[in-house]
């Protein structure tokens, strides 16, 4: 019984350390889990209805790519933009999707744009890039947020008939 009273006591002033702990405040808590957050990558990337029941996260990625790309090119090919400007065979556009789900489309201009009419080509493109199907938007955390990429679109001249 002596024994079991020692090692309770010893028990008793072995734990009180446990109650002496220092509690970090909300402030620091808050910015360690900010620190630890990449806020370059997305936990999930945009998505359009074709495909969400792919189940790779990387084949997703790849599928939105290509459905984003085909849609801009398709648009695209209905203008004046390849005999305008024959020598472009390829347009970067940058690509921007809000958490709303509503897209922003901006034409990046080469180098030499000045010899570009860069306003021609911007209002051809607002003109032409409308009416998407519904994007989803990325979701960082459970919370949709906006994202930005550069989408290179292949511009096909008109076939002669």
């Amino acid at each position: 019984m002596k024994q079991f009273s020692i090692f309770l006591i010893f028990l008793f002033f072995g734990s009180c350390q446990y109650f002496e702990k220092k509690v970090p405040s909300e402030k620091e808590l808050l910015r360690k889990e900010l620190k630890a957050i990449n806020w370059k990558e997305v936990d999930e990337y945009p998505s359009v209805a074709e495909c969400e029941t792919i189940a790779d996260e990387k084949q997703r990625q790849k599928c939105f790519f290509d459905v984003m790309s085909q849609l801009v090119q398709e648009k695209l090919q209905i203008d004046s933009l390849s005999i305008l400007y024959p020598e472009w065979d390829t347009i970067s556009v940058k690509v921007t999707i809000f958490p709303n789900s509503k897209m922003k489309f901006e034409p990046q201009f080469p180098k030499d744009s000045v010899a570009y009419d860069t306003i021609k080509v911007d209002s051809i493109l607002h003109a032409r890039l409308i009416d998407f199907p519904k994007v989803n938007p990325a979701i960082k955390r459970g919370i949709p947020v906006k994202t930005q990429f550069i989408l290179p679109v292949i511009i096909k001249a008109k076939e002669a008939k």
